[in-house]
This record gives structure tokens, C-alpha cells and sequence, in this order.
């Protein structure tokens, strides 16, 4: 990619430290409007970030900037000062977002107009039912509530995915991230001695984190489900998972 994108000479780029970048917010959301460019520019680089991730989409990589900008907006227009959460941890799947929103609308006429149609209905109806809820809906919940047999709402969301590698992060707070490659297990590499270390791993968690792992991964709940059954945000459910995570993956 070259240094340049839409006239921008990405190594010139300013970096905004966490402090100044807190600092910014609170006086934006106070009203001081003035500083909103600094701040989107200070924070552009979470955008190139993004558009480095599709390196074989055939759309331009000025057109996916210019787009991951609009997240990058929509995310500062959002943001909730009083959330801990750091400001990229929110806006960097926004930015994601809108990049492959504009990704499948490029590409739409690949996709037959009836499995179009299904998406976009699926889509609605997961939009509503979680604005009305505030929880995490099921596909079956979906697939019910639009009439559509399951295979038809998964094969229809399939149709318009774009495609992500491997190596790209799960998910990211802004400083170490985990790879998708971390969160897929091999049935022929799973062997005894993983097992008992990954059991031990789990005991030996702090009793919040532990709850949270076998809420997420044994009981199969979502974030929001255990955020309102142990009282906490779901931010601080997300860090206690990161947080147990990564303890046992260095138990492993």
C-alpha cells in the first residue's frame, strides 16, 4: 500500500497518547466541538489500521479509508466517556464494520436478490429484537421470528460475509489483541496432557474470571447474559475474559 491515501501522507500521521486522547474526549463531549478534527486525525491510524486488513478486496483502498473514517466518526459520536473501555477498543470494530458493510454493498450483485433479500431481513430482525431485549439474538430466535428455516439464515448470512483470515484478531483492546487462529482448536493436536493442563488452568483462575469462563465456554452464554447475571457491564465481562484468556493460554 502506498504512503499516500486520499492525499494523506500516512506517515505523518499525528499519535495521540492515552492520556491526550481521554483528555480530548471528555472536552468534545463537553462541548468544545473545535477539537473534533484533531481527534479524528489523531486517531486516522486505527482507520489505516482496518483498510490493511482486506489487502485482496478489489475496492480501493482510498474508498475503504474515506469509509472507515464515517466509523471512525460514528464511533466518537457514540462513545460513552463514562464507560471503561478505551476508545479504540470501541471504535476499531465500528471502523470494521463500516468497511465491510461497504465491501458487501460493492460486491451485492455476486449474491442472488432472494438470499439478498433474507439477509437483509435477518438483519432487521436482529437489529429490532435486540434494541427491544438489549440482549444478544440467537439465529433460531431469528429465524422463528422472520419465519425463514435456520439453513436459510445461515446460508443467506454466509452469502454476503466477507471472507477474514485467520491471523486477523478476535478481538482487540487497543494494545494486544488475540488472533482468530487462538480461538480454533485442533482435534488431532488435543491430546491428554492439554486437557488436565487447560482443567488445572481453569481452577487456578481467580473466582471471577473462573465464572466467566464457564459461564462463556461451558454454559455457552453471551457477554450481555452474564453481565446482567453477575451485575457488571459488559465491558467488565470482556476484560475478565481477555484478562482468563490469556492466563490460560499461558498455562498451556
Amino acid at each position: 500500500m502506498s504512503n499516500k491515501i486520499t492525499g494523506i501522507d500516512t506517515s505523518l500521521l499525528p499519535r495521540l497518547n492515552a492520556k491526550t486522547t481521554e483528555e480530548m474526549l471528555k472536552a468534545i463531549k463537553n462541548g468544545k466541538t473545535e477539537l473534533r478534527e484533531e481527534f479524528l486525525l489523531g486517531n486516522a491510524r486505527l482507520v489505516l489500521s482496518a483498510v490493511q486488513k482486506f489487502p485482496h478486496v478489489k475496492e480501493s483502498a482510498d474508498d475503504m479509508f474515506q469509509v472507515g473514517m464515517l466509523g471512525l466518526i460514528k464511533a466518537l459520536d457514540n462513545f460513552d466517556v463514562n464507560l471503561n473501555v478505551k476508545f479504540s477498543t470501541y471504535a476499531v470494530p465500528m471502523i470494521i464494520g463500516e468497511i465491510r458493510r461497504f465491501i458487501r454493498e460493492s460486491t451485492a450483485l455476486k449474491v442472488g436478490r432472494a438470499i439478498r433479500d433474507t439477509a437483509y431481513k435477518v438483519m432487521l430482525a436482529r437489529e429490532r429484537l435486540e434494541s427491544e431485549t438489549g440482549k444478544e439474538i440467537s439465529l433460531t430466535e431469528i429465524a422463528k421470528e422472520i419465519d425463514v428455516p435456520y439453513r436459510e439464515v445461515v446460508s443467506a448470512l454466509d452469502a454476503i460475509a466477507e471472507p477474514v483470515s485467520i491471523y486477523e484478531q478476535a478481538y482487540n483492546d487497543g494494545e494486544e489483541g488475540a488472533l482468530i487462529v487462538d480461538q480454533i482448536r485442533d482435534p488431532k493436536e488435543s491430546d491428554y496432557a492439554d486437557r488436565i493442563a487447560l482443567k488445572q488452568g481453569v481452577l487456578n483462575l481467580p473466582v471471577r474470571e473462573k465464572e466467566v469462563i464457564l459461564a462463556r465456554y461451558y454454559m455457552g452464554k453471551t457477554q450481555m447474559e452474564i453481565a446482567k447475571e453477575f451485575d457488571m457491564s459488559q465491558a467488565q465481562v470482556s476484560r475478565l475474559e481477555k484478562s482468563a484468556i490469556k492466563k490460560l493460554k499461558t498455562a498451556l
